[in-house]
């Protein structure tokens, strides 16, 4: 005859016990509840994903999101950090965003200021206004004047250099250090993305992934490995900020705007350092040498070129990025 061995009941089981298996099953139902939410967010809202990967960044870096109205714009930037200031200016189609690699390793040791040029990212924007380099750099006046801003290096990437480099022309007083990091606005070798521009090709206008890529392609020696469906949230803001694209894009193509720094060179009085990947498809590198034979009236000049990017370095090659502003600054 055999018998069945006897259970303990749940009630028979220790206290401890008890106790575990209720903590385990609530973070269980944690973690089932935040996998939903997350892939629900993922799929419907990948905008609020992006967004917290965003601040996550900006927080690591030690930055801290603020807003001042000054002229015509509420910009929005961020501020972080002690020590020496650094004004960080962002390019064409882009925002404040793009200099939080970098920022991670400037912050402890100066003070950083990444605006929102008017127009783009979350700064204001006046449709019937002009966005070209000598407004913007009139903007960033206001913006300097706004904050308070003395005796700082200004650190402009594209069409940021420009702005930078015109904007330090005009304003010695303020600038006492500048930076040109690929930077538009000097001659240079025309290459195929120039021919394209001046003939009315808008190369970073696209509707879908693949255009998304292709676009990407002529910035970055490797484009970034993006989610699906954040490239699908900037292809949408591509679609919806076409117009002022398109605008802006046509007002950069005049000479007076891609010949702006060349043409104020020799009103550049303080030390300047021109940066440059040597494998550059939007801006030539041969725009060094302008750089170098223009700066009659420099205190100093500094020319690197990094090797293994494109048109991105802080993206592409922060470290070396971090190094060579950090050197450059130490150094003047």
């Amino acid at each position: 005859m055999s018998s069945t061995p006897a259970t303990t009941p749940a009630t028979a089981r220790p206290l401890w016990q008890r106790l575990l298996l209720r903590r385990l099953k609530f973070l269980l139902g944690v973690i089932v509840i935040l996998a939903l939410a997350l892939g629900g967010s993922y799929l419907f809202a990948p905008q609020w994903l992006l967004r917290a990967d965003i601040a996550r960044q900006a927080m690591a870096a030690h930055l801290e999101s603020k807003t001042v109205q000054a002229g015509d714009t509420r910009w929005s930037y961020y501020e972080g950090g002690e020590g020496p200031t650094l004004v960080l200016l962002h390019g064409y189609d882009s925002s404040k965003e793009v200099w939080l690699e970098v920022a991670k390793e400037l912050t402890p040791h100066f003070h950083l200021i990444i605006p929102d040029l008017p127009g783009w990212g979350d700064s204001s924007r006046n449709d019937s206004a002009s966005y070209d380099i000598d407004a913007q750099a009139a903007r960033l006046d206001a913006f300097a004047q706004a904050l308070g801003l003395r005796s700082v290096t200004v650190v402009g990437h594209s069409m940021g250099g420009a702005i930078a480099g015109v904007y330090a022309a005009e304003h010695p007083q303020v600038v006492n250090r500048l930076v040109l990091m690929d930077s538009f606005g000097l001659t240079s070798k025309e290459n195929d993305f120039a021919r394209r521009s001046l003939a009315g090709t808008n190369p970073f206008i696209y509707d879908d992934r693949a255009g998304f890529q292709k676009a990407e392609s002529l910035a970055f020696e490797t484009v970034p490995d993006l989610p699906g469906r954040f490239i699908d949230v900037l292809i949408q803001r591509n679609q919806r900020d076409r117009t002022f694209l398109n605008k802006t894009f046509n007002e950069l193509r005049q000479p007076s705007q891609y010949l702006a720094v060349q043409q104020r060179l020799d009103k550049l009085t303080m030390p300047v350092m021109g940066l440059w990947c040597r494998d550059d498809k939007i801006i030539d590198v041969s725009a060094l040498d302008s750089l170098r034979n223009g700066l009659v009236n420099a205190a100093a000049i500094s020319t690197t070129t990094l090797s293994g990017c494109n048109h991105m370095p802080m993206l592409e090659k922060p470290e070396q990025t971090v190094q060579v502003l950090t050197a450059f600054e130490l150094s003047h």
